[in-house]
């Protein structure tokens, strides 16, 4: 049987499997874009802000914005905040 797979075969099965493992990466990347800083903040303080005002995003897309913003080292957590919805970025109290 497998000496009667021709190319048309060989193409479908080849486009299928190109759709099938691009599918399971983005699931990949969702759920890595899904945990902006587990971990959060233990005694939170206010650093920054970020992002236009108001800011369009869920609390996610806040922490993400910060963390690009102003590194993962400097940013426990970002929140959409206020009637003006402005993302505030969290920063450890020391």
């Amino acid at each position: 049987m497998a000496k009667k797979l021709n190319s048309g075969t060989f193409t479908v099965l080849l486009i299928v499997l190109l759709m099938a493992s691009t599918e399971i990466l983005k699931i990949e990347a969702m759920n890595i874009k899904a945990r902006c800083l587990p971990q959060g903040c233990k005694n939170a303080t206010f650093s920054e802000e970020c992002g236009v005002e108001p800011f369009p995003g869920s609390n996610n897309d806040c922490c993400h914005c910060c963390v690009a913003k102003y590194g993962r080292e400097a940013v426990c957590k970002g929140v959409v905040e206020g009637p003006d919805k402005h993302c505030h970025c969290y920063k450890e109290r020391v």
